[in-house]
């Protein structure tokens, strides 16, 4: 990084290629994807025995295992970037996700879809979102869209859960 300096480089790459890794990897980030508004088991990370011991939110968190999630983390990517007016267009996290037709997506609580994290992801050719959806709208190939300065970006959902777009079998990390 000593070498970029005199040319006015600064380490903001770093975090950027960090989150571009993560998007790809589809870990979810605490204020971001973890936050108290959806449960471990809409962010699709309830995959453990829950331990016998007793803990604080135990109950709780069992009935959401047994429960059927009203919302479900998932990846989406971006089909086409353009706006109307020709200018390519990326989100940045917070636009709402919507039917292709600017339909809101709201689940059974009342919460609205939107972008919680997204970026670049440059070893899948693809702009990648994450984004909560309702079950009925949580499929792999169902057309959406996020809406960005008024205008709609065609997204298409790619994965439902915790499967990363970038090696799903993670055979890289093991070799």
């Amino acid at each position: 990084m000593r070498s970029g300096r005199p040319a006015g480089r600064t380490e903001s790459c770093r975090r950027a290629s960090a989150s571009t890794g993560r998007l790809e990897k589809a870990y979810r980030a605490f204020g971001f994807e973890l936050d108290a508004d959806y449960t471990v088991v809409e962010a699709d990370m309830a995959w453990w025995k829950v331990k016998s011991e007793e803990f604080v939110g135990k109950e709780a968190h069992l009935a959401h295992r047994d429960a059927e999630p009203v919302a479900k983390l998932c990846t989406l990517t971006i089909d086409d970037h353009t706006s109307s007016s020709g200018m390519k267009r990326y989100p940045l996290g917070r636009e709402p996700v919507t039917l292709r037709d600017g339909t809101p997506l709201t689940d059974a609580h009342g919460r609205r879809s939107y972008v919680t994290s997204t970026g670049a992801g440059p070893s899948i050719g693809k702009h990648v979102v994450m984004s909560y959806l309702p079950p009925e709208h949580a499929s792999e190939g169902v057309e959406l869209a996020v809406e960005y300065m008024t205008e709609l970006l065609p997204a298409t959902v790619e994965i439902v859960g915790s499967k990363p777009p970038f090696d799903p079998e993670n055979a890289r990390i093991r070799a």
